[in-house]
């Protein structure tokens, strides 16, 4: 059951035993704490493109947009999993060289080996989604297909690889039991959302009822960049022949100069099909709704008792004020 009556601008996150929820009122964490109490907490939350005007226009908005939810992603996964752990957990988790740094370094220090954690995360993710569909494709072309001439297909090949690099690593990644639950809580999320857009109290049983795959998952995003990634590769490889035959860390490169274009058109894209329902929304939200099946999960009751509260913490009386627009 997925026939919204009202189009919510609402979304979230799933969480280490939470959600948290971004509406009207701002963000909302709500995790079940250890004794199994759920904790809410609500912070006011102003977007960039309300900050700064630049950043509101179309395109422009899409890259400043995934960036603060990057961000402000990353902070609340590291609260959810603070607060979700007991004393015992946490002394247990901290290893030698982290009671070591706080001691001598304090908080700061810790923060700043955060920060290089996150750097040699998003460095792995670009070997691996970047590099080695790149790395793949050249192989093809020096090693199997040498008689033939692939390079106008060299993008829409990567593009390919990339997407099958992605299903693996997240079909791997949600064999792992903490992830599973990770993935209830994203099911959860989307069954709220679902909820409240078809008007429903926002209970247990009506939330059960909703369906777990929604289009403006940040799956959806990335399969739809992976598309829009592929398009524009191939116009400027029909713009300029020749140019994947470029040195491989160069056209790399290129790549990665183009992201925020893609970005952008990723983030138009899902911002059109939140309120419309064409074939061309179909076809290319079609990948991304399949990809949930792997990265959503039927929730348990409880896990949609934290989902309803967090979602209950972000909305206003008036619909209107959470409209899509």
């Amino acid at each position: 059951m997925s026939n919204q009556k009202h189009k919510t601008s609402i979304g979230g996150q799933a969480l280490i035993e939470g959600i948290m929820m971004r509406g009207p009122k701002g963000n909302a964490m709500s995790v079940r704490l250890p004794d199994g109490t759920i904790e809410t907490e609500v912070e006011p939350f102003v977007p960039l493109k309300n900050k700064y005007k630049i950043l509101g226009w179309p395109i422009i908005r899409g890259v400043a947009g995934f960036i603060e939810s990057m961000t402000t992603g990353y902070k609340y996964l590291m609260k959810s999993a603070d607060k979700t752990m007991t004393e015992e957990e946490k002394e247990e988790e901290m290893s030698k060289l982290d009671r070591w740094l706080t001691d001598h370094m304090g908080e700061k220090m810790m923060a700043v080996v955060g920060v290089i954690s996150a750097i040699l995360g998003v460095g792995l993710a670009f070997v691996i989604f970047m590099y080695l569909p790149t790395l793949g494709v050249d192989l093809l072309d020096d090693y199997i297909l040498r008689s033939v001439d692939i390079q106008r297909f060299h993008p829409l090949l990567e593009g390919v690889l990339r997407m099958i690099i992605f299903v693996l690593y997240m079909y791997v990644v949600s064999r792992m039991s903490m992830i599973k639950r990770v993935f209830m809580y994203h099911g959860a999320e989307h069954k709220t959302i679902f909820c409240y857009e078809n008007a429903l109290e926002l209970t247990v049983e009506n939330v059960r009822k909703m369906s777990r795959f929604h289009p403006r998952c940040g799956t959806s995003f990335m399969f739809v960049m992976i598309i829009i990634s592929v398009l524009v590769s191939s116009a400027l490889v029909l713009i300029f022949p020749g140019l994947a035959e470029i040195n491989r860390l160069l056209w790399i490169a290129i790549k990665v100069a183009i992201l925020p274009i893609v970005m952008g058109l990723g983030y138009e894209f899902i911002k059109y099909a939140g309120k419309h329902e064409n074939i061309v929304v179909k076809v290319l939200s079609a990948p991304g709704l399949f990809m949930q099946r792997i990265t959503t999960v039927e929730p348990t009751d409880d896990i949609i008792e934290v989902a309803i509260e967090s979602i209950k913490a972000v909305i206003t009386d008036n619909p209107e004020d959470d409209k899509i627009r």
